[in-house]
């Protein structure tokens, strides 16, 4: 991590680059909401960042932010260090699944280059996290996705999960406790356009979930 990129920043960068994944930039709002940090603030730092030499970001009021290529990259690096810890700390040391994140949180800022490198020799180079997030390469790229979100499942479409949340412990407690997790296959049974609920089909029961979740679990469609 380069030494002039504080916590601070690399926790903006993290954020702007998870916000602005669909293409558009990221407003101040949704950012303060993301951190937990009021608004104006964020507006402070943005303008901040937007006008130091180091040009990590792309900041215009009332238009939101974007990411450089050099603020991406630096967001990437700081992602493969989370996504890579939350690996170790579930394979290695026996994390359950919703421990790692806060885990990873604190040490994603901490960890070398080195450090990252033998981490991710020793585990086998994995390309996805125990929530099945895809971890940014070496060379801090996004491996290509097709994935959708569940939400986007209609019947009789079948998909596989591929990630789900990793923030919430209760949710991911609660996605464990219903079989919802990366690798599991499902069909849509029905869905509801007046709430936008999806009753799924897996592993000999059923399940409804509503769009606060099925928005946030990444699938993959089955052709067959």
């Amino acid at each position: 991590m380069k030494p002039n990129l504080t916590v601070s920043i690399q926790d903006y960068l993290k954020a702007i680059y998870d916000l602005t994944a669909s293409g558009e930039p990221a407003s101040t709002n949704a950012l303060a909401a993301r951190l937990g940090i009021a608004p104006a603030s964020v507006t402070g730092m943005l303008q901040k960042l937007a006008a130091a030499r180091s040009q990590f970001v792309k900041y215009r009021k009332h238009q939101g932010v974007t990411l450089t290529a050099k603020g991406r990259r630096a967001a990437l690096e700081v992602i493969r260090h989370h996504r890579l810890l939350e690996t170790f700390l579930q394979r290695n040391l026996g994390y359950p699944w919703d421990q790692v994140h806060a885990e990873a949180d604190r040490l994603e800022h901490v960890i070398s280059e080195d450090f990252e490198a033998r981490i991710a020799k020793a585990l086998g180079n994995p390309v996805r996290d125990p929530h099945g997030a895809l971890i940014p390469t070496a060379e801090l790229t996004m491996p290509a996705t097709e994935d959708i979100p569940l939400g986007r499942l209609r019947p009789p479409q079948r998909a596989v999960v591929h990630s789900v949340p990793d923030e919430d412990p209760a949710l991911l407690r609660h996605l464990a406790d219903l079989k919802v997790v990366p690798g599991v296959k499902l069909r849509a049974l029905e869905y509801s356009p007046f709430d936008e609920t999806l009753r799924l089909g897996l592993r000999g029961s059923q399940i409804t979930l509503g769009a606060p979740i099925t928005s946030q679990i990444l699938v993959e469609i089955l052709k067959t």
